[in-house]
């Protein structure tokens, strides 16, 4: 296994750390880390898999088995990494009561991913 430093806290992480598959495979550079800094909750991942094929992708925080200084890595193989879902917009919520809201899901970090990637954040 490559020496990939120091486990790391997710706060720490930098765009532009690769990211590796389960079977070691480099599959793309960290483009943006999703979390709530403010709540200490880390949601995930945009991996930028362009210089491979792909583009953009969304890997959920327990997709990602761990993160070190140099180098994160994914708890899936190369293949499941490549079929990640791209970052996509949730379609908006016109009123939403107490009552109507859930926890975060999916779908909520997808959103935040793509109003990332759209300069929307």
């Amino acid at each position: 296994m490559a020496d990939h430093g120091a486990p790391i806290a997710y706060l720490l992480l930098e765009e532009g750390t690769p990211v590796f598959s389960s079977d070691g495979e480099r599959v793309g550079t960290v483009e943006h880390v999703l979390a709530d800094a403010n709540a200490d909750i880390f949601d995930g991942l945009v991996v930028d898999t362009r210089s491979g094929p792909g583009g953009f992708r969304f890997a959920d925080a327990v997709e990602v088995d761990a993160i070190y200084e140099r180098g994160v890595i994914l708890a899936l193989d190369r293949d499941a990494a490549a079929a990640l879902p791209e970052p996509a917009e949730n379609a908006a919520t016109m009123r939403a009561d107490p009552d109507d809201t859930t926890p975060d899901t999916a779908g909520d970090k997808l959103r935040r991913a793509w109003d990332y990637l759209s300069g929307r954040y």
